[in-house]
């Protein structure tokens, strides 16, 4: 699996090993998001992410005056302080993460936006909710309030020309990855 590059875009993700739920709470959620703000920001622009119970994906820019090799570590240091404190509330033992994170480099504006809206709403992918605003744990939520957030939103909503577009596209139920590549 290739490095991180700075400069570059990616969509990344992993699921809980052997299909474990990564998520069995709110506070959950809120703890691993706290964690991404804390090991990514310094060196990622986020452009989306969905939290599912047992997977998650982000997508994500390399920034470019970053150290390559600190940039990846951040992120394994970020999956590495959620798992230890998950196992030690769940008084569990373990790799809770399937694998390394796995990624995928995006390489062209037009499948940067099937990725977020793919991202944005993997929730009714998957059928967890029928729509995207139910869903409480995207991004979707970060790009259509006036909260601070972990999303570029400048960025995100000039990819889409704005936010009814945004909407618009996150909100399709039948987005497949592998069709739009």
């Amino acid at each position: 699996m290739s490095k991180l590059e700075a400069g570059k875009t990616y969509h990344i993700y992993n699921q809980g090993n052997n299909g474990e739920s990564l998520f069995k709470e709110a506070t959950n959620y809120e703890y691993f998001l706290g964690k991404v703000e804390k090991y990514f920001l310094p060196y990622f622009d986020i452009y989306a992410y969905c939290l599912l119970k047992n997977h998650f994906h982000i997508v994500l820019r390399v920034r470019d005056e970053v150290d390559e090799n600190k940039a990846a570590q951040s992120i394994s240091n970020c999956f590495n302080a959620y798992a230890k404190a998950f196992n030690k509330m769940y008084k569990r033992s373990g790799s809770l993460f399937r694998d390394r994170f796995r990624r995928k480099e995006i390489d062209n504006e037009n499948y940067l936006k099937n990725v977020i809206a793919y991202v944005t709403s993997n929730a009714i992918h998957h059928s967890f909710k029928e729509s995207v605003i139910e869903w409480p744990w995207s991004s979707y939520h970060d790009m259509t309030n006036d909260k601070e957030s972990l999303v570029d939103k400048e960025f995100v909503l000039e990819l889409f020309d704005g936010i009814e577009n945004y909407k618009l596209f996150s909100s399709q139920k039948d987005l497949d990855l592998e069709e739009l590549e």
